[in-house]
């Protein structure tokens, strides 16, 4: 299945990507999907592996790890963020 990945704040940074359309298996988690990404080794896995945080949402709904994509999905990734 496909699905949109939208990179925010530093993650588009870092990446010099904003978006990109993945296949993914069916079932797939966000925490699937992240570690798919870390794998990619290099800045992507300073980014995405082990204790990485990384906030997500499936089509402006904020998930979890957990969170089941479907077919179709669009799936933000950003860092958490700080305020002061």
């Amino acid at each position: 299945m496909k699905i949109s990945l939208l990179y925010f704040a530093r993650f588009r940074q870092c990446l010099g990507v904003d978006q990109e359309i993945i296949d993914t298996a069916a079932g797939s988690t966000v925490a699937d999907i992240i570690d798919s990404l870390a794998a990619r080794g290099g800045i992507w896995q300073e980014l995405f592996a082990g204790d990485a945080s990384v906030m997500a949402a499936i089509n402006e709904q904020m998930a979890t790890l957990a969170s089941a994509v479907q077919d179709g999905d669009t799936l933000a990734l950003f860092p958490p963020v700080t305020g002061g």
